[in-house]
């Protein structure tokens, strides 16, 4: 059986990794890293929750507590349209890191999850890093699960986000609105 630390970007996407995994009889670690989720608020409230729901389905968690603005912004601001290259491959190479170095033969993450995620992109990352720290990748594409997760972590109350996470795709989910906006005003609607 692996020894898996699976990243998990917050409760509501990991509900049908983990329960996969677990049917499959493997057993994940939890690792929470995610220094790209913004504002403090925000990251507090998906660390919050998953805590509580780690502790209530009785998952081992290790939070990784690193609230990143700075740092994410400036990694990221010279690219910002590139910037999801940037937060996949510095959240999986610390997942990676403290995988190596804690004896686990595999990760993987729940970033996996999400059809709205570089999917391809996420897994060339996990691929380099699992070279590069001798650690295997687990590669599962959970995504036909993703709707099922979704609507359980609805069902169990678990908070539930409205964007990615950083800090520019929040602003990405207001730039709709203020378009709509925009139009309305151009047309005298407002």
């Amino acid at each position: 059986m692996q020894n898996l630390l699976l990243h998990i970007c917050c409760a509501p996407c990991s509900v049908h990794c983990v329960e996969s995994l677990r049917d499959e009889g493997i057993e994940p670690a939890g690792f929470w890293y995610n220094p790209n989720i913004h504002p403090y608020q925000e990251y507090k409230a998906r660390r919050d929750t998953l805590v509580d729901y780690a502790a209530a389905i009785g998952l081992d968690l290790t939070v990784r507590e690193e609230y990143g603005l700075r740092g994410f912004v400036q990694a990221v601001a010279g690219d910002i349209e590139h910037r999801c290259a940037h937060c996949y491959t510095s959240r999986l190479e610390e997942t990676a890191r403290f995988a190596a170095e804690h004896g686990f033969t595999h990760f993987s993450t729940t970033l996996l999850v999400s059809p709205y995620q570089d999917h391809e992109g996420i897994c060339r990352a996990a691929e380099a890093l699992s070279a590069r720290y001798g650690v295997g990748f687990l590669y599962r594409d959970f995504r036909p699960g993703f709707r099922q997760g979704q609507a359980k972590a609805r069902e169990l109350g678990l908070y539930m986000q409205k964007y990615c996470g950083c800090v520019f795709s929040e602003e990405d989910r207001y730039a709709k609105q203020i378009q709509r906006d925009r139009e309305r005003f151009a047309q005298g609607q407002i």
